[in-house]
């Protein structure tokens, strides 16, 4: 639990503090914040990382009131189902375990969401999405899928 608070918690809370004096200085800027669909709904088992990505979701909701008058867009991006290392290290290095959560489903790539982060960063200057929920087709939330 300890690793999962400090990676998407704390470090979310390090790096804005490391880069946002600059961004303030600049009068400008782009805050990413990688949330989850577990930020918008609990699911069983889901505890301590449903909370980690409920906390990302409110610092990001807080972080763009606190800068809005220093002109830092805050964009969170909430990936669902994502054939990525997670799942690989959510079973412990399981590997058959990890790769059958995608059993009967085309999951984002890292590639997918990545093309989404790049589209946040190159809107014009006055336009900020400020929250996106992105997921594979088959996916309707954390918790509801179609697989094939």
């Amino acid at each position: 639990w300890d690793t999962m608070l400090d990676t998407n918690v704390k470090c979310v809370l390090y790096v804005s503090k490391a880069v946002l004096p600059l961004m303030i200085s600049r009068n400008k800027g782009q805050v990413i914040n990688l949330g989850s669909v577990a930020a918008k709904e609990v699911y069983e088992r889901g505890n301590v990382y449903c909370a980690s990505k409920f906390a990302v979701e409110a610092i990001s909701r807080s972080m763009r009131i606190d800068l809005l008058r220093h002109n830092i867009k805050i964009t969170a991006i909430h990936p669902g189902a994502a054939e990525t290392e997670f799942s690989l290290v959510r079973f412990k290095g399981d590997a058959d375990k990890a790769s059958a959560v995608y059993n009967g489903l085309k999951p984002l790539t890292a590639k997918d969401v990545a093309d989404v982060i790049y589209f946040c960063t190159t809107l014009p200057e006055h336009v900020c999405i400020n929250d996106l929920v992105i997921c594979p087709t088959q996916q309707a939330d954390a918790i509801y899928f179609h697989k094939k």
